[in-house]
C-alpha cells in the first residue's frame, strides 16, 4: 500500500513539474511571437526605420539563440528562464522606444 502511495505521489510531482515547465515554455514562445509581430507592425506602419528594424531583429535572434543554448542540455532551469525573461523585457522596452521615437521611414 505504501509503495503504491509513493508511486502516485511521485507521478503527481513529476506531472506538476513538467506542466510548469511546459507552461513557462509556452509563455516564452508566445512572447517571442508577440514581439516579432510588434516589430512587423512597426515596419508595416512606417514607425521603424530599416536600421532600427535590423537592430531589433538582431536582438530577437540573440534571445532565441540564448534560449536554444539554455535548452541544449535538456534542462531549462528557473535561473535560465529568468535570464530569458530579463532579455525579453529589455527587448520589449527597446521595441516600444524605437516605435515611438518619431523617426519614420
Amino acid at each position: 500500500m505504501r509503495k503504491a502511495a509513493k508511486s502516485i505521489v511521485a507521478a503527481l510531482v513529476s506531472t506538476l513539474i513538467l506542466g510548469n515547465l511546459m507552461f513557462a515554455q509556452g509563455t516564452i514562445n508566445q512572447r517571442e511571437r508577440r514581439q516579432q509581430r510588434r516589430i512587423a507592425d512597426g515596419v508595416r506602419d512606417g514607425e521603424l526605420t530599416r536600421k532600427e528594424t535590423r537592430k531589433l531583429e538582431r536582438r530577437q535572434a540573440k534571445i532565441h539563440a540564448a534560449e536554444a543554448r539554455a535548452k541544449a542540455d535538456g534542462e531549462f532551469t528557473a535561473k535560465e528562464r529568468a535570464k530569458i525573461h530579463k532579455k525579453q523585457n529589455k527587448a520589449s522596452r527597446q521595441i516600444y522606444r524605437e516605435k515611438h521615437d518619431k523617426q519614420t521611414r
